[in-house]
């Protein structure tokens, strides 16, 4: 860095991209809440957090450490299996859905969190946010019931180094889609 230069720190995620095709069909389980003045995610920015958000001032280092637990990890298979309101049905802020918690992604998130010098302190419980609530979230409930079992499944054969926006703007920008081993660089991201 020149002498009057510092480093921006920027807010950094870890987490896998859904696929459109499924994001779309995630995103419209929380259409209704749009009139309960939920706020919607929207089907584009729709992901599962691997390493929750932390400040970071080298995306380079992000990027390098995020490559270096990726190679170490076959592509697997990501299954959605409950659409519902959370953490705690009896007082949710989300409407999320629940993924199954696969060896493979378990090992996946516990490396990550280590590799970027995160403790877990909750058990991981691999879920989609579809919606934050912004009231009551138990009214929301009531008037808006949303409970279904889904069968859905994609393939994740990348991970994800997102940017938070800034305060005041949407949208989370991909800063890196590292493919986990074994995967053939020509499908590393097009989904």
């Amino acid at each position: 860095m020149d002498g009057g230069e510092q480093a921006k720190s920027a807010r950094l995620f870890v987490g896998v991209r859904i696929i459109p095709d499924i994001a779309e069909q995630l995103a419209a389980f929380a259409a209704p809440l749009n009139e309960a003045r939920g706020r919607l995610v929207a089907a584009s920015d729709i992901h599962l957090t691997l390493v929750p958000p932390w400040q970071e001032t080298s995306i380079q280092c992000a990027i390098e450490r995020l490559s270096e637990v990726a190679k170490r990890f076959a592509p697997f298979s990501l299954r959605f299996l409950h659409v519902g309101y959370g953490p705690q049905p009896s007082r949710p802020r989300l409407l999320w859905t629940d993924c199954a918690d696969g060896d493979e992604l378990v090992a996946l998130a516990t490396t990550l969190m280590i590799a970027f010098g995160q403790q877990q302190t909750r058990p991981f419980r691999p879920h989609v946010t579809l919606a934050r609530l912004r009231d009551d979230g138990r009214h929301v409930a009531r008037k808006y019931p949303i409970d279904r079992n889904i069968d859905m499944a994609q393939s994740v054969t990348t991970v994800e180094l997102f940017r938070s926006p800034a305060p005041g703007a949407t949208g989370y920008e991909v800063m890196a889609s590292v493919a986990l081993a074994g995967t053939p660089p020509s499908t590393a991201g097009s989904e």
